[in-house]
């Protein structure tokens, strides 16, 4: 194992990594760091959210920033305003220790563009955008992208499928230059192909990192049968087993959502929803109170659950399996962070052992009943 030293990151960095409890390089960092540390060059990293990709962009932008300059110089995209405010505070948190101060700036939908405005007119180094709110900053002419020298996009493939294409496009030809682009993404579909194709160097270096080894290396994977009449009795049973354990408890629906979230909340457990029909303002609520720990458990659909990055969830409970052989990897990706164990259990009835034998083979795990 190598260590953040030994990848050529410089030691003031180190020091705010070690406060973080960050020892010990991923997979990803160790052969992403140096790369980009010395080369001028694009880049494409093909990884699972809960890999460490933040510090294996993060470490190197941050190193590159002359903060001496007022201009910004680095542009992160990211799908959902949670994962804007979590890479921003990261990087934040890894300057701790740098003498010259790195200013970042989070740009997204769901609070006043005014407010963004006026935090733009001040020294920015590093801003970190959803791509719509982006979009309005630059047709306000607001904010200044001619100087960046790295442009980021993170979890490319979310972004597609939430619908930023054409916006993604936009800030590609926007921001044309001399500026060097990282992807990072866990699939590589078509549309991504054709960015990498029309927007980056041919020959741009690329690191795989297994996604099933990650996702799957410290998850252990259950099964249990039940009935319908009696799933829920089932689920509060295995809830009641582990009286000090936080998790999700992933639905199909949004209607299922709501009535598993009434039911729970009727037997005394402390519980929250996160759903596609929320407003903004609900949703950060209740991320604040699931983060903070008031909440012990989420129930949450697939749409809505996007990115969602919560320390330490002990396990992930499928009340329906999911629709989308990728979304069981999303879900069950939430628990085991960084190194830590966690069990995914779908509660399942006798006609989906077909689907479990399907999730097997095709992402190669192996399912135990309990």
């Amino acid at each position: 194992m190598s260590s953040f030293a030994a990848l050529g990151v410089r030691k003031e960095f180190i020091k705010g990594l070690n406060e973080l409890g960050i020892k010990q390089p991923t997979e990803i960092q160790e052969k992403t760091i140096p790369y980009l540390l010395q080369e001028k060059a694009d880049f494409i990293g093909l990884a699972q959210t809960g890999t460490g990709k933040t510090a294996a962009f993060g470490l190197p932008i941050l190193h590159q920033i002359n903060p001496k300059s007022e201009t910004i110089q680095a542009l992160i995209l990211s799908p959902t305003r949670e994962l804007v405010q979590q890479i921003k505070k990261q990087l934040f948190k890894f300057t701790k220790y740098v003498d010259d101060k790195i200013f970042l700036e989070g740009v997204y939908g769901g609070e006043k563009i005014e407010r963004q405005i006026k935090n733009l007119k001040r020294t920015t180094h590093i801003v970190v955008a959803t791509p719509g709110r982006l979009i309005d900053l630059i047709e306000r002419g607001e904010i200044d992208l001619k100087n960046i020298k790295t442009l980021v996009l993170d979890e490319a493939d979310e972004m597609l499928s939430m619908g930023f294409k054409q916006e993604i496009n936009r800030i590609l030809k926007y921001t044309s230059g001399d500026r060097k682009t990282w992807l990072f993404s866990a699939t590589m579909p078509e549309e991504i192909k054709r960015i990498v194709k029309s927007y980056m160097n041919i020959n741009a270096k690329r690191v795989e990192i297994n996604p099933l080894s990650i996702v799957n290396e410290n998850i252990t994977h259950f099964y249990s049968l039940t009935t319908l009449p009696t799933k829920n009795e089932a689920i509060i049973s295995f809830l009641e087993t582990r009286p000090n354990d936080r998790g999700i408890l992933f639905t199909r629906t949004k209607a299922g959502a709501r009535k598993l979230t009434k039911e729970l909340l009727d037997e005394g457990f402390t519980v929250g929803v996160l759903e596609g029909d929320m407003k903004q303002i609900e949703r950060d609520k209740v991320m604040r109170a699931f983060k903070n720990q008031s909440l012990q458990y989420l129930i949450s659909t697939d749409v809505a659950a996007r990115g969602i990055d919560v320390q330490n969830l002990n396990f992930v409970i499928h009340y329906q399996l999911p629709e989308k052989m990728e979304y069981y990897t999303h879900r069950s990706g939430r628990t085991a962070r960084a190194g830590d164990k966690g069990i995914s259990i779908a509660f399942i009835l006798s006609n989906e052992l077909e689907q479990i034998h399907q999730l097997q083979s095709k992402l190669n795990i192996q399912f135990i009943e309990r």
